[in-house]
């Protein structure tokens, strides 16, 4: 009889020493959908998707693209934040554009969304099937500040 009483007070004992560490990271909400805006430039990110994968859309005046999987989204956790890389142009003989979100680390807390402000990186990267036109600086890079949401979603 004794032996009962004793585990089960060693159960509860482990149970509500546990419930303080659940409690805080459950607060820790992470965003798994971002929606931003720019000056002629809109950008949905969300990390997943119904179909497991992430999506991201970049829309500018001339274009809108759509992304899908680790192929097309390349993502890079860094000090400044997680960057997100798409290649928005590809030519052959001159290089191509990239479009890199800078997304910095968002905790919801008890909501579900929050605003965001960011940078978004536009980088040109040249390249020349004549090896004597590749030399010095080969990317430039163009920044647009970005602002929207950042939400929990459920997919």
């Amino acid at each position: 009889m004794q032996t009962r009483n004793l585990i089960g007070s060693f159960t509860l004992g482990i149970l509500l020493t546990a419930i303080p560490v659940l409690s805080a990271k459950a607060s820790e909400a992470v965003p798994n959908l971002y929606q931003l805006q720019g000056k002629n430039v809109s950008i949905t990110y969300s990390t997943t998707s119904f179909t497991g994968k992430p999506l991201f859309t970049y829309k500018d005046k001339q274009q809108t693209l759509n992304f899908t999987g680790n192929e097309d989204i390349r993502s890079v956790e860094t000090e400044i934040g997680t960057l997100v890389t798409v290649t928005i142009r590809k030519t052959v003989d001159t290089g191509n554009t990239s479009f890199t979100l800078l997304l910095p680390r968002i905790n919801l807390g008890n909501s579900n969304s929050a605003p965001l402000e960011t940078k978004g990186i536009t980088t040109t990267n040249r390249f020349s099937a004549i090896p004597k036109f590749n030399q010095g600086q080969r990317q430039t890079y163009t920044t647009i500040h970005l602002t929207g949401t950042a939400e929990a979603v459920a997919f």
